[in-house]
């Protein structure tokens, strides 16, 4: 999980994956954190994701960086706890404009059955479960 969490921090952009109905949708996401031993990640109540990850939570996220990537697919679960919310606005302090953790919108979802896939040209690829 470390070494996930590490290149997605040291990319700053991965791009997540959802479902709407049978449409894919793919947009750019910068927030991970690590929260009591999980990935999670960082969205607003009111915004697409949510809803898509509402109805199927499951979810795919691609990260490139120096000629190498990595894909995660998971299961994102929801953390309702202001605990939580609060250590990923205080590990994006940046956010505390847009969000609160007691805004009643922000949202945080941790990663559940996760397999990562780290991926080079020329190089076998490298799999890891968390």
């Amino acid at each position: 999980m470390k070494r996930v969490y590490d290149f997605l921090k040291k990319a700053g952009v991965y791009y997540l994956a959802t479902v709407e109905s049978d449409q894919p949708r793919v947009r750019p996401f910068g927030t991970v954190n690590e929260f009591e031993g999980k990935l999670y990640i960082q969205t607003g109540k009111i915004k697409p994701t949510s809803h898509q990850l509402a109805a199927n939570p499951k979810a795919e996220l691609c990260a490139f960086l120096d000629g190498a990537w990595v894909r995660v697919a998971c299961e994102l679960v929801e953390d309702d706890r202001v605990e939580a919310k609060k250590a990923m606005l205080d590990a994006y302090p940046n956010l505390r404009g847009m969000y609160d953790e007691n805004d009643g919108n922000t949202q945080v979802f941790y990663m559940k059955n996760a397999t990562a896939t780290f991926c080079a040209f020329g190089k076998p690829a490298e799999t890891v479960e968390f």
